[in-house]
């Protein structure tokens, strides 16, 4: 009888009849009660409750077509104006189509019933119920490679250097055009916030970057600076004290390669550590197809990616990201304070030399595998 009353503490299914004066938190704690509704209620409690404490570092990864569908606008740019994101893994091609909006393109509502045999005769491209004209891609195609023809591109440079430089001359872009607040890059830039592609040839940019190196431009990737720099972040987090998060918009490389810190700090340099603290992942993948999209936080616990000790602080949410970053956003500024931004990208250098300095002294007394 003691475990059965165990099994009934929990909150008694009572909700209060919605109303006109019902606010968004008042809805999300009160009538998001069960199934991935009630997992989006915890997703949302768990990010404002113990997630935005001070000494988490918060890692977010973001795959989709998001920022063509605004959202790097309405919710992304707010959450780290926030202080709320401190890096970013990120594909390309968000990035690429968040530049449109820096350098007054626009893209608008279309429909996922059009013919796009005439699209195409159009010149219209369409993202699912997105469309925008081809020119943009011709002209974005044309900042870029007028961008990366700077001598400051003239190098090897990790994604989160290439992202930043990008992001302060969208910044001033913006400036110039009135349009301030529209570019994920530009918000990154002000805020210090690095941004990794996991895969930086597979977007325009990266097929930008590919035709300049044709011409004899030098500018190239240093992915494994990627690898490191971003293992160094979280290394920090946990060796001063502090937490590691992991909010995770979709799934793919990004998801990946943000957790994979924990593996390659654990696994690849055999430094002492048990995973990321803190888990959310908003996704409309199955698990069971043995696909990463869909692996759940017990599964990343066996490769070191979770620490076992958190899987409470965990939450999966079945739901597609254009609904449920909105509404967690907009949760998430109305329950909490900004915090003040870590402006990881500022201490890079340090972060790395502090990795490497730990690992060659491991190094000093074990043989690599």
């Amino acid at each position: 009888m003691a475990k059965k009353g165990k099994l009934l503490k929990g909150k008694k299914i009572d909700p209060k009849p919605i109303s006109p004066s019902t606010s968004l938190t008042e809805l999300v704690d009160n009538n998001f009660i069960s199934y991935n509704g009630g997992r989006l209620r915890e997703a949302c409690q768990l990010f404002t409750e113990k997630v935005l404490q001070d000494n988490v570092t918060v890692g977010v990864s973001l795959s989709g077509a998001l920022t063509p569908a605004g959202l790097g606008i309405s919710a992304l740019i707010p959450l780290i104006e926030y202080g709320f994101v401190d890096w970013i893994v990120s594909t390309g091609a968000n990035l690429y189509h968040d530049t449109h909006f820096a350098i007054g393109l626009s893209m608008h509502r279309g429909t996922p019933n059009a013919d796009d045999v005439l699209l195409r005769e159009q010149g219209i491209v369409r993202i699912y119920d997105i469309f925008f004209d081809y020119e943009i891609l011709i002209s974005t195609d044309d900042f870029f490679r007028e961008l990366l023809k700077s001598p400051e591109f003239q190098k090897e440079m990790g994604s989160s250097e290439l992202h930043y430089r990008v992001g302060k001359y969208l910044c001033e872009r913006e400036k110039i055009l009135g349009t301030e607040r529209k570019s994920l890059l530009a918000a990154a830039y002000q805020y210090g916030v690095p941004i990794y592609t996991s895969s930086p040839g597979d977007s325009s940019i990266g097929m930008n970057v590919a035709a300049l190196a044709l011409k004899g431009n030098q500018l190239k990737f240093d992915v494994s600076l990627d690898v490191n720099e971003s293992a160094a972040m979280v290394l920090e987090a946990k060796r001063t004290g502090g937490k590691s998060a992991a909010i995770i918009l979709g799934g793919g490389s990004p998801k990946n390669f943000l957790l994979q810190t924990e593996p390659h700090i654990q696994e690849v340099l055999s430094l002492s550590e048990k995973g990321h603290d803190y888990f959310i992942q908003f996704t409309d993948a199955r698990p069971d197809t043995g696909g990463l999209s869909g692996a759940t936080p017990g599964e990343a616990v066996s490769w070191g990616k979770i620490d076992p000790d958190q899987l409470p602080d965990s939450v999966v949410c079945y739901v597609d990201t254009t609904i449920a970053l909105p509404l967690f956003t907009a949760y998430a500024l109305a329950k909490h304070p900004p915090r003040k931004p870590k402006r990881l990208f500022d201490q890079r250098e340090r972060l790395l030399q502090n990795i490497t300095k730990e690992f060659k002294e491991k190094f000093g007394k074990i043989k690599l595998r």
